[in-house]
């Protein structure tokens, strides 16, 4: 009885609590729904807004965002619009509109499973009718809230609007408050801007562009970001196919009818004619407001309570700027250039302080609203400063020794990669200094192929240059969905970066190794002055060290390392101030790049042209280097910045290398200069200077050993190792002589010798048979000669040359027959290729012989000792 008495009382308590809260929420229901206006009046209801405004960082107003007149707008009925435009709007903003009374709960929970998985708000499963209750029926600052009362009542209010409305007056209502970008607000001013035409006439493929706009017009802009409003596009397609496949749209389209709208548009884009702008700096206002509409949403941005945008840009810098790429522009016309862009940064803060896009805004023959600056392009050899960090980091040094010589690497199925310099030369024995101050490829590619692919995309992402890894993703213009793989040439610019990320991954080295993500904004304030977002002393983070990082800047700064390649002075020279920079230029001069760097301004130049079409020889020195200087020189002096040199940092030690190996001085190296090192990351030691003293025996020409120690030389050879085989070849063709490889045998020595006549042997006057032995290693002649007594100061001529070895044999004939009688010493000289000889004497006794006298003994008649032979040096 207890039981069931209490399980009673608990089930009273539970209905209890319901009926409650379901009286709470119909009070809280009813109460949200008598804010409705009447239903004659929401159709009259206008939106109101406060423009929101972008300054420069002077607060001088660079821009509003809507005019005083509310932009262009001409409401239309929903049957003067085009029906793709009615099916692509459903399908992309709320596929099951026409089924649902005002809100999808399947959407719901899909959201918030969404943003519970990337830990915030990324989905809002609003439906197209809980748009109109939001933009229409709710304050600028209730708009701007992310809360889950925000969306109750949002919910509520697209029920009644539903129990009020018609499906087509919601969607009426819906398309004629839509921004479109480009100050079209509904969706006749849309067709009438991009098209010139009116909402009726649009056929799928502009129905489908425009269609994808309202959810961030500026980012998906087809002026600005033509790639970007394809890719849009191509997902309005999908979702119409993907939703006629679903039973939502009727009659719907075909696989077939979207992949023809997406190549009729494809086609078209680029001769879509924009507004005339004369907003100042508008790329760079263009970009802000693109990061407003990432931050913020577009509502909050065009529809909010009146933002105050504080920018980072500096009107005079961006005066200079566009003077400067213009007048560097018209100068390179007959090389066929017709394009430029520009970005200027604070290395310190990230501050963007200039940015041109273009070299002409209107110039619609350019594409002239189309930012390059924030597109990609191959950077050319403006990345290699990437790879030698990442070596620095493996422990390479400036001194590390890089064979610049023909070398193969494989690429099966294809012939093998053939990296060539752009000078068409090798440079054999490059230190590292060198081979990045004068751009050489083929040490460039040797280095990607010490740190690997991954080790030079890790660092580009460590530096912010996000698209070289992933361009499917940051790329619009990208044409796969997956990402590039990269083969060695990618050290040279075979892949696709923007020119501001690369800019800001320069800052890095400026800033010491910290790195500052590139901002436009500097602050913003809603219309009451509260501050809405604040990125001013935004803190950087440590990339990469602070040594390694000035190790890569003291090389780009070395006017002297570079003069080989770039002469001197060169355009990467400024006048009065030390400065880094780096060019870069594509094989088939299609981009020419500078970037460079003081330790307070950090600046990117690109030229060539927006339909991709070759330049005539323009390489990054002569195409963007002038107006990199220019820029550089006069806003430095704008800025009133003097010059200063880099600051060095702790932990970077001088040391004195050898000039020709980066080691470690040998006492042969006959060129010396010192160097920078981080510490811990000393050159080679000395025992592997090139220069070395090998043991030579003169003999036979090869390394001395403990088998000829007699006649041996020490000579100085510039050694390239056995294994670098091309090297060698290099070496020996500019003239340094490589040592043998072999040493002296035991059948390399030499036999000169004299067997007959014999030591102390008396001979007669007349002539006298020489016999003996000539065989030594690279034997080229002999020659026979005597003088008098057992130690001669002169001698006579006998014979020779004699170009044939002589084995036990017959050496020559001395005629004695004019000689005095007494002591002679008679000698044979071998002499070898090399320039080495040996000899060999007896003495004997020329005798007087009279007629009928028995002929003269041939045994000694005094005891002289043999003379061995004597090797020695040809003078």
């Amino acid at each position: 009885g207890c039981l069931v008495r209490g399980l009673v009382a608990v089930m009273l308590g539970v209905t209890l609590i319901l009926f409650a809260a379901l009286a709470v929420a119909t009070v809280g229901y009813v109460y949200i729904a008598r804010q409705l206006p009447p239903a004659e009046e929401l159709w009259g209801r206008q939106t109101e807004w406060v423009s929101s405004r972008i300054y420069d960082r002077d607060g001088t107003l660079l821009w509003e965002l809507v005019d005083p007149h509310g932009g262009r707008r001409t409401r239309v009925t929903l049957d003067q619009v085009s029906p793709y435009l009615i099916d692509a709007t459903v399908a992309t903003e709320d596929e099951t509109f026409w089924e649902h009374r005002g809100f999808s709960p399947l959407a719901i929970v899909r959201a918030v499973y969404q943003n519970l998985q990337a830990g915030e708000a990324v989905s809002g499963a609003s439906t197209i009718t809980q748009q109109v209750a939001r933009n229409l029926l709710l304050s600028p600052e209730e708009r701007a809230q992310e809360t889950a009362s925000r969306k109750i009542k949002e919910v509520i209010l697209a029920i009644e609007i539903e129990r009020r409305y018609t499906k087509e007056q919601i969607l009426e209502i819906y398309l004629n408050e839509n921004n479109y970008g480009n100050l079209a607000y509904g969706i006749e001013a849309a067709a009438q801007t991009y098209f010139q035409k009116s909402a009726r006439d649009l056929n799928l493929a502009e129905a489908a562009l425009l269609a994808g706009l309202p959810q961030s017009p500026a980012t998906h802009d087809p002026f600005v970001n033509p790639d970007g409003a394809l890719a849009r596009q191509k997902d309005v397609l999908r979702l119409m196919v993907e939703a006629t496949q679903a039973g939502h749209l009727h009659p719907g389209i075909t696989q077939a009818q979207a992949d023809a709208a997406a190549a009729e548009m494809a086609e078209r884009i680029r001769d879509l004619s924009p507004p005339r702008s004369d907003i100042p700096a508008p790329h760079f206002v263009s970009y802000v407001r693109q990061q407003v509409e990432e931050l913020f949403g577009p509502d909050m941005l065009y529809r909010g309570a009146g933002l105050r945008i504080y920018t980072t840009l500096d009107l005079d810098l961006q005066r200079i700027a566009e003077e400067e790429v213009r007048a560097g522009v018209e100068r390179l016309a007959d090389r066929h250039v017709t394009n430029g862009a520009l970005v200027a940064m604070d290395p310190h803060t990230g501050e963007v302080l200039a940015m041109v896009g273009s070299v002409d805004f209107n110039d619609e023959t350019i594409d002239g609203q189309v930012n390059v600056a924030l597109r990609c392009r191959q950077p050319g050899s403006s990345i290699k400063p990437l790879t030698y960090l990442a070596t620095f980091e493996r422990g390479w040094t400036p001194a590390t020794l890089i064979w610049d010589v023909r070398t193969e690497y494989p690429n099966p199925p294809h012939e093998p990669y053939v990296p060539v310099n752009y000078d068409h030369e090798y440079h054999g024995n490059t230190l590292l200094r060198a081979a990045l101050a004068n751009s050489y490829n083929v040490p460039a590619v040797k280095a990607l192929d010490f740190v690997g692919i991954e080790g030079l995309l890790n660092m580009a992402d460590r530096l912010g240059v996000v698209s070289l890894r992933h361009p499917e993703q940051y790329c619009p213009e990208y044409p796969f969905d997956e990402p590039p793989v990269y083969g060695l040439s990618l050290t040279l610019g075979g892949g696709e970066t923007k020119l501001l990320e690369m800019v800001g991954a320069y800052a890095v080295f400026a800033n010491g190794g910290v790195r500052l993500p590139p901002t436009a904004i500097r602050y913003i304030e809603s219309a009451d002055g509260d501050l809405v977002a604040d990125y001013r002393d935004q803190p950087g983070g440590r990339v990469v060290s602070a040594q390694h990082a000035y190790l890569i800047t003291h090389i780009l700064s070395d006017y002297q390392a570079r003069c080989p390649a770039f002469g001197c002075p060169n355009t990467l020279q400024l006048d009065d101030r030390p400065a880094a920079a780096k060019t870069g230029t594509t094989t088939d001069y299609k981009d020419a790049w500078t970037v460079g760097y003081t330790p307070d301004l950090v600046v990117g130049v690109w030229v060539g042209n927006s339909d991709n079409t070759p330049m005539q020889n323009v390489p990054g020195s002569r195409g963007a280097g002038p107006i990199w200087k220019g820029f550089m020189s006069r806003a430095l002096a704008e800025l009133g910045i003097p010059p200063r040199d880099f600051a060095r940092p702790e932990g970077i030690v001088e040391m004195e290398i050898c000039a020709d190996s980066g080691t470690l001085p040998s006492p042969y190296c006959p060129f010396r200069r010192m160097e920078l090192f981080a510490e811990g990351q000393p050159p080679l030691d000395a025992s592997h200077d090139l220069w070395q003293a090998i043991p030579i025996d003169r003999l036979s020409g090869l390394r001395a050993n403990e088998l000829c120690p007699d006649n041996v030389e020490e000579r100085i050879f510039f050694v390239v190792p056995p294994e670098e085989q091309a090297a060698r070849e290099w070496a020996i063709a500019h003239g340094y002589e490589q040592p043998p490889e072999d040493y002296c045998t035991a059948g390399t020595r030499p036999l000169v010798r004299i067997t007959a006549p014999l030591a102390g042997e008396a001979v007669p006057q007349g002539p006298v048979s020489v016999r003996g032995d000539v065989q030594l290693p690279n034997f080229e002649h002999y020659e026979v000669t005597f003088g008098e007594g057992s130690d001669p100061a002169a001698w006579g001529w006998v014979s020779g040359p004699h170009l044939a070895p002589v084995s036990d044999g017959e050496l020559t004939v001395w005629d004695t027959t004019h000689l005095s009688p007494g002591l002679y010493t008679l000698r044979v000289v071998a002499f070898t290729t090399e320039g080495a000889n040996v000899e060999a004497r007896v003495v004997v006794q020329v005798v007087a012989e009279t007629p009928g006298s028995p002929t003269a003994t041939r045994e000694p008649i005094y005891n002289v000792p043999p003379a061995p032979f004597l090797p020695t040096a040809t003078p």
